[in-house]
C-alpha cells in the first residue's frame, strides 16, 4: 500500500464515519499521511482527527478512536493506535508494506511523477547572466537550482519553459565593448570597465577574425567589438551551461523589447487599466496602489525608457505567450526589486505570488584548506562556473548547489567534495546507487532473478524502514514542486541512502556460502531494484548521474 493509497483509505474512513453520524465534518481537501520520526509509532501517522475536531465539535481523541476502528477493517492495515491528543499511528502488515517494492519496479522511471500540477504552464527564468563575462558562482547556483526546479515541476505534471533573459541592451554592454577595444589596442582597462584574462582572450579572437577592427574610427570599432564580443561571450556562456547539463528553451533578447515596440504596448495596456499617469514631463506607474514604497517612472522626461519599462514589457510578453505562472530567480542583490515587481504584476490585474513568483538566491562561498577562495582563474575578481567544475566535477557541483535552500548562504568545501567518503553527500548517494547495481549483478551471477515476489517475507526492521522511506518519494517530489524547493529531493535521497546502507548491512540478497536460494533472496532483490529505481529517479531530477560503480 502506497502513502497515496493509504491517504485514500483514510479519507474513505472519515467519509464513512460522517455518513454513520459518528460526527459531522468535511475531510480537508489535502489529507496527508506522514512518516513518523519515531519508528515505534508505526509506519505512518496522521493528525486528521485534530483537524476535524473544531468543525465536528468533538474532542479530537474521540474522533481518532472512531476512525481507528474503521481503519482496522481495511485489508493491509495491521494496527492503528491513538496517541496523545488524537494522533493516528498506522502500522501496515508486511505484505501490504512490502508490495510497494513491486509497484516501484513496475513503474520504473515513472515512480515519483504525478499530475498534481497538470494544466500549469510555467515560464521559469534563471541565470540570465549579463553577456559581459563568464557565469559567476552566484549564477552557477541558479543554474543548478533552476534546472532542478524545472525537472521537479515537470515531474509533477507542469509544462515548463526554461528561459534565459539575454541582457544585450544598456550601459553594461557598452562598458564591455570599451574594455574589449582597450585590450585590443593595448590600453589600460577603462575606469568603469571589465578586467580578467577573458577580456584579452575575446579581444584577441575578434582581432583574429576581423583584423580591420583596430583600424576603424574609435566609435565604429567600439560598435564592432560590442556586436562580435557579445556574440562570442554569449556563445561561451551557453556552451559552459550546456556542459553543466543546463539548456534553455528560450533565449529572450532584452533589446527586442525596445526595438519591437513591446514597451509602448505595455504602457498602453497599463494606461487602459488606469495605472499610468503623467507628471513632471515623465510617465509614471501607480505601483504605490499595490504596496510599493513609491510610484515608478516608466518613461523619463527625455523620452528614454526607465529600467522598469523593460520589466513591464517582458512580463506582459510572457503572459501573452500563455504562461499562467511566471517564476523569476534573482540574486541576493535584487532583493529590493521584489516589491516593485509584485506591484507591477498587480497593475496588470494579476495576482502577486500566483501569476508572478520571485525566488531570491543567496551568496555562495568556496572554501579550500579551511580558507575562503576569493579569486577566479579567468574572470579575475570572481569565481566562475568553470572554476567550480574544474575543482569538483559537474555532478558534485550540481548536487551541492541544489541540496540547500537557495535563500540561505552556502559554503562549499572543495576538499570535502573531492573525497570518496560518506561525509561527501553526492558520493554517499551515488555510492548507494552503485551498490544496488552491484547487488543485481552478483544476484544474476548465482541465478537470483525477479521471478518470485512474496512481500510478506520482508519483515526485518531495516526492510520496514527502507520500504517506508521509498513510499515517501512521490510526496517529497510533489512538495518540492509546490514549494519551489528542489533541495528537498536531495535531502530525501541522502536519508534514503542511509536506510539502504543499513538494510544492506543487515539483510543479504545473496545466500551465505552453500545455502540454497530461497524466496527471501528473490524478494529482497525486488527491494534492491526498487531502491535503485528511486535513487536514479531522484538523481535525475537534480540533473546528477546515477553511476553503476563508484
Amino acid at each position: 500500500m502506497t502513502p497515496d493509497e493509504l491517504s485514500s483509505v483514510l479519507r474513505s474512513a472519515v467519509e464513512r464515519a460522517v455518513e454513520s453520524g459518528a460526527f459531522s465534518a468535511d475531510p480537508p481537501a489535502e489529507l496527508v499521511v506522514e512518516r513518523p520520526k519515531n519508528r515505534a509509532h508505526g509506519d505512518y501517522a496522521s493528525n486528521i482527527a485534530m483537524r476535524l475536531a473544531k468543525a465536528a465539535g468533538r474532542p479530537p481523541r474521540e474522533i481518532a478512536e472512531t476512525i481507528a476502528k474503521l481503519l482496522l477493517d481495511v485489508e493491509g492495515i495491521a494496527a492503528v493506535d491513538v496517541a496523545g491528543p488524537g494522533f493516528l499511528n498506522i502500522t501496515l502488515d508486511s505484505a501490504s508494506l512490502g508490495g510497494l517494492a513491486r509497484v516501484i519496479v513496475e513503474q520504473g522511471a515513472e515512480y515519483g511523477r504525478s499530475t498534481t500540477l497538470a494544466g500549469e504552464k510555467v515560464n521559469l527564468e534563471f541565470v540570465s547572466a549579463n553577456p559581459t563575462g563568464p557565469v559567476h558562482i552566484g549564477g552557477v547556483r541558479w543554474a543548478a537550482v533552476g534546472d532542478s526546479l524545472a525537472r521537479v515541476l515537470q515531474a509533477s505534471g507542469a509544462e515548463v519553459s526554461r528561459e534565459y533573459y539575454f541582457n544585450d541592451h544598456g550601459a553594461q554592454v557598452d562598458r564591455f565593448a570599451r574594455s574589449l577595444l582597450a585590450a585590443a589596442l593595448g590600453e589600460d582597462v577603462p575606469e568603469d570597465g571589465y578586467a580578467g584574462s577573458y577580456i584579452g582572450e575575446i579581444a584577441g579572437r575578434i582581432v583574429a577574425e576581423r583584423p580591420e577592427a583596430v583600424s576603424l574610427p574609435r566609435e565604429e570599432a567600439q560598435e564592432l567589438f560590442r556586436q562580435v564580443g557579445v556574440e562570442l561571450m554569449f556563445a561561451e556562456i551557453k556552451q559552459s551551461l550546456h556542459d553543466f547539463g543546463v539548456d534553455f528553451d528560450v533565449y529572450f533578447h532584452e533589446n527586442s523589447l525596445h526595438s519591437s515596440g513591446a514597451v509602448q504596448r505595455a504602457v498602453a495596456r497599463l494606461r487602459d487599466q488606469g495605472r499610468i499617469y503623467e507628471a513632471d514631463g515623465a510617465i509614471w506607474l501607480r505601483t504605490t496602489d499595490f504596496g510599493d514604497d513609491k510610484d515608478r517612472v516608466v518613461i523619463k522626461r527625455d523620452g528614454d525608457a526607465a529600467y522598469i519599462a523593460g520589466d513591464l514589457a517582458y512580463y506582459l510578453d510572457k503572459r501573452e505567450r500563455g504562461f499562467n505562472r511566471v517564476i523569476i530567480m534573482l540574486g541576493a542583490d535584487h532583493h529590493g526589486y521584489v516589491g516593485r515587481l509584485m506591484a507591477m504584476c498587480a497593475c496588470f490585474g494579476d495576482t502577486p505570488g500566483v501569476n508572478l513568483q520571485i525566488l531570491i538566491g543567496q551568496m555562495v562561498n568556496l572554501v579550500k584548506d579551511g580558507k575562503p577562495i576569493r579569486m577566479g582563474k579567468r574572470a579575475g575578481n570572481v569565481i566562475t562556473l568553470e572554476d567550480l567544475v574544474d575543482a569538483v566535477g559537474v555532478d558534485a557541483a550540481r548536487y551541492q548547489l541544489a541540496r540547500s535552500s537557495a535563500d540561505s548562504t552556502l559554503d562549499i568545501d572543495l576538499d570535502l567534495l573531492t573525497r570518496a567518503t560518506n561525509e561527501n553527500p553526492v558520493h554517499y548517494v551515488q555510492y548507494a546507487h552503485a551498490r544496488t547495481v552491484n547487488v543485481v549483478k552478483n544476484a544474476a551471477a548465482v541465478g537470483i532473478e525477479l521471478d518470485v515476489f512474496e512481500p510478506n517475507l520482508l519483515t526485518h526492521e531495516t526492510e520496514t524502514a527502507l520500504l517506508t522511506a521509498l513510499g515517501e518519494f512521490p510526496r517529497v517530489v510533489a512538495q518540492a514542486a509546490e514549494l519551489r524547493e528542489p533541495h528537498r529531493v536531495a535531502r530525501y535521497l541522502e536519508a534514503l541512502a542511509g536506510e539502504f546502507h543499513r538494510w544492506y548491512d543487515s539483510c543479504r540478497v545473496l545466500p551465505n556460502g552453500d545455502e540454497p536460494i530461497t524466496d527471501v533472496n528473490r524478494t529482497r532483490l525486488w527491494l534492491d531494484v526498487a531502491t535503485r529505481t528511486v535513487l536514479a529517479n531522484g538523481l535525475s531530477m537534480l540533473g546528477v548521474s546515477a553511476p553503476d560503480r563508484k
